[in-house]
């Protein structure tokens, strides 16, 4: 079985929203700075529901934001 992983865009947005902090983003969304720290580092993926909470601080769809990638192969 491949291994996948979330990838993500998030510390990137947060620099070009006025460099916003994880703190900000964490308040902004409803749960830790840890756990922001966690998926930036692609160590925690975030739920579904968080994921829509971070597009939505964002202005953003989803797929700008997350990128699904399978080791085997590369692609979605």
């Amino acid at each position: 079985m491949s291994k996948c992983r979330i990838n993500n865009e998030i510390r990137k947005l947060r620099f070009l929203s006025n460099e916003m902090t994880q703190q900000e983003l964490a308040d902004r969304t409803g749960v830790t700075r840890q756990t922001i720290v966690a998926i930036e580092n692609g160590k925690y993926s975030p739920t579904l529901e968080l994921a829509f909470r971070i597009a939505e601080v964002f202005k953003l769809p989803l797929e700008d934001i997350f990128t699904y990638q399978t080791d085997d192969d590369g692609k979605k």
